[in-house]
């Protein structure tokens, strides 16, 4: 249907109103209130869709700021609309105005028909050029083929009744998840509720987290979402969500009643918070879902483009996420819009943190080097709300300039890569013990010990991007056929092993061997110092299949073959044992440090940190450089913790011996410093299948000890 053929003659006229702000879709007692950033237009309409899809055009009669602006009477909740820009065509200066194409508000709270089609002359009416993206401007209008927002009702999260936890960082424990794959296929949840919000809000799920014992979930995109182009194009559609269309409205694919995505949004959030555990967003600020200049026109490259996105003087994208483009955050606009948005999330949604994709190209002014101090870091970490949220930086992006792991401000933690790497190359006999020591004790190598903390290091072994930890012990290398891109796409560098089969197999010692090693990988991350971040389904031995980077399905595939956790077979023993971790790292205070070990004499007279090797006796200079070294002995002192509990008072502790060994049987000597001269006894051993000691007699420090395999062991001072 044409677009003369859907627009009514109306009767709506927009009043005019004194102030721009706040952007958006505001309901009033009159009508919505609009208000649109667009600076380079010469007209601006909001276009009323009914639901036939009829169109009503209603000119915003004010401009201030470069914002357009009105109240619409008659207009209330629940009404969708876009608008449509006037102005210049001059793509060579990255204006790209085409009121053939109707756009989504960027700060529209609520988005309809994010599921795009798949043909390419569906495709072709996004687009805001007809052949040539710097040749003329298209006629073709793209009502009905487009996103829609919805004006939404302003109503707050109840933070009166449901109180956010504030775990402290030194007690958090992160768990990764993808709303739509942890419950897709949940025995205990409701087949209508299963891939959805209110699917993570079940008492099934809530008692499952709470079991196991972490205090955060970090969720991977919930900004609604659209397939990126070259994904489209293949017949697939992004999974994962880093393919943002709105800032401050939730996917409404995870919603199990179409349309009351927020509400159900809300209801998980407090469930969540009922049980003690925080929810934290990863969002996606460092580019949008319209790609490259040949892209769709949906949202922001239709308003202002040069406002939004790094562009270079020839009007192309910098781009520094290999997205196709890279939004400017050093444009006023663009951090208006994070800044708004973070704070949305916070206030009206309830959230308690972010994790920032891609954060480096959020530093990186003009697209050149990196600036910890950049605006928008500086607007995020000087916001009075935002300070008090948990901020989490993933310190990369798509080039080699962006690599910043260390460099970021004070108030940010921090996605630790190398942790993973050295975590992996230890228990895979690919390193000594020289990188690993750093891992366990907080990274301090890369972080500022007087400006920062070592909960500022989030460890993880496993991520949403990579495999599985059931795969890195299974898979020598990446098998991503089922993503469309014959192999490309996905890391060839993982630290992954397969003990001598690729894949499955039946072959019990081949089982047995790769179970030990997830142990003692699960076992170094929960016991490590800093934050830990565990990847969902982890704990009970899920398997991609050796996918490394599971982030699309074709299109129209279900929720419940969408990359499904697999609980039919979870492996529950195995759950016991990371739950029997988590418990010993809550009972163990040394295990969660606020500060960073002296490893030198304080006022008590000895170090907080002495280091051995299997022989029992302490390391030298040249023993670290020794890659033939495959045991670790560490003695940790308990007295003087910086750990305090809630109300400030400084938690005793006694003092253990941690032991990693990565080779095969062997005997060590049980280490301990001079000043000790007691017994201890073990409390933890990774070998036995539940993580409960096989041996808990009590042994003298000097004793031999016996060891199968690779194993990490937990000793307590006996006393």
């Amino acid at each position: 249907m044409s677009s003369s053929t859907r627009v009514h003659t109306t009767d709506h006229a927009a009043e005019p109103d004194r102030s721009p702000f706040p952007l958006g879709a505001t309901p009033t007692s009159s009508g919505t209130r609009f208000a649109v950033h667009a600076p380079q237009c010469d007209r601006l309409q909001v276009c009323l869709i009914d639901e036939d899809g009829h169109e009503d055009r209603v000119d915003l009669p004010d401009r201030t700021f470069g914002i357009w602006h009105g109240t619409v009477p008659d207009v209330g909740p629940g009404r969708r609309y876009g608008y449509r820009a006037y102005g210049p065509w001059r793509p060579r200066d990255g204006l790209r105005t085409n009121p053939h194409k109707i756009l989504l508000d960027p700060w529209g709270r609520q988005v309809m028909g994010t599921d795009l089609r798949t043909s390419s002359a569906d495709a072709a009416r996004l687009l805001a050029y007809d052949d040539d993206p710097f040749g003329s401007m298209s006629t073709v209008d793209s009502l009905g083929y487009t996103p829609l927002s919805v004006v939404t009702a302003g109503t707050p999260f109840d933070a009166t009744r449901h109180r956010k936890p504030r775990t402290p960082w030194e007690n958090t424990v992160i768990y990764e998840l993808h709303v739509g794959s942890f419950t897709a296929t949940h025995p205990g949840v409701p087949t209508a509720l299963r891939g959805t919000y209110l699917g993570l809000a079940h008492p099934a799920v809530i008692s499952h987290l709470v079991h196991l014992g972490v205090t955060a979930v970090e969720l991977l995109p919930v900004h609604a979402f659209v397939t990126e182009p070259p994904v489209r194009s293949r017949g697939m559609r992004n999974h994962w969500g880093y393919s943002t269309a709105s800032f401050f409205a939730p996917h409404p694919g995870y919603a199990a009643t179409p349309g009351n995505e927020i509400a159900e949004f809300r209801t998980m959030v407090a469930a969540l918070h009922d049980a003690g555990i925080e929810v934290i967003l990863d969002v996606v600020f460092n580019h949008t879902c319209e790609w490259s200049v040949a892209g769709p026109s949906l949202s922001w490259r239709g308003l202002d483009a040069p406002g939004y996105y790094l562009l270079d003087d020839d009007g192309h994208d910098i781009d520094l996420t290999g997205c196709g483009n890279t939004v400017d955050s050093t444009s006023p606009i663009a951090v208006r819009m994070v800044c708004d948005s973070l704070r949305y999330w916070t206030t009206q949604m309830g959230v308690d943190g972010f994790r920032f994709d891609l954060a480096s190209a959020l530093g990186r002014p003009g697209g050149g080097a990196f600036d910890a101090r950049a605006a928008l870091f500086t607007a995020i970490t000087t916001d009075p709300v935002l300070t008090e949220c948990k901020l989490i930086a993933e310190p990369w992006d798509a080039t080699a300039e962006g690599y910043q792991l260390g460099r970021f401000g004070v108030q940010w933690s921090e996605w630790n890569d190398r942790y993973r790497d050295a975590t992996r190359r230890f228990w895979a006999r690919n390193s000594g013990v020289r990188e690993i020591a750093s891992r366990l004790t907080g990274s301090e190598d890369l972080y500022r010990r007087h400006e920062r903390q070592p909960w500022m290091s989030v460890n993880y072994v496993t991520a949403h991007d990579g495999f599985t930890v059931a795969d890195a012990v299974s898979f020598s290398h990446k098998h991503n056929d089922a993503n469309g891109e014959e192999g490309r796409d996905g890391s060839d560098h993982n630290e992954s092993v397969n003990h001598g089969v690729e894949g499955p197999t039946d072959d019990p010692a081949i089982i047995a061997a790769r179970a030990r090693h997830v142990r003692a990988l699960l076992a170094t991350l929960l016991l490590s110092t800093g934050t830990p971040m565990l990847l969902a389904g982890d704990e009970f031995g899920h398997s991609q299949g050796g996918n490394n980077n599971a982030y699309c399905v074709p299109a129209g595939t279900p929720v419940s073959e969408a990359w499904p956790l697999d609980w039919e077979h979870a492996d529950h023993q195995h759950i016991e044992f990371v739950r029997s971790l988590l418990e010993l790292r809550r009972k163990v205070p040394v295990l969660r440090q606020r500060r960073f070990f002296e490893g030198r004499a304080r006022t008590v007279g000895y170090p907080d940190l002495v280091w051995f090797g299997s022989e029992g006796i302490e390391l030298q200079d040249s023993d670290w450089h020794d890659d033939g070294r495959h045991t670790l002995q560490a003695w940790l002192d308990g007295s003087e913790l910086g750990t305090v509990t809630p109300a400030g008072i400084p938690l005793p502790d006694s003092s253990g011996l941690f032991v990693l060994h990565a080779g095969d049987a062997t005997a060590v000597t049980l280490a301990g410093p001079e000043w000790y001269h007691g017994d201890i006894r073990c409390v933890f051993d990774s070998s036995a299948r539940g993580g409960r000691p096989v041996d808990s007699a009590v042994y003298r420090v000097g004793s031999s000890f016996s060891l199968t395999g690779p194993t990490v062991l937990v000793f307590r001072t006996a006393n």
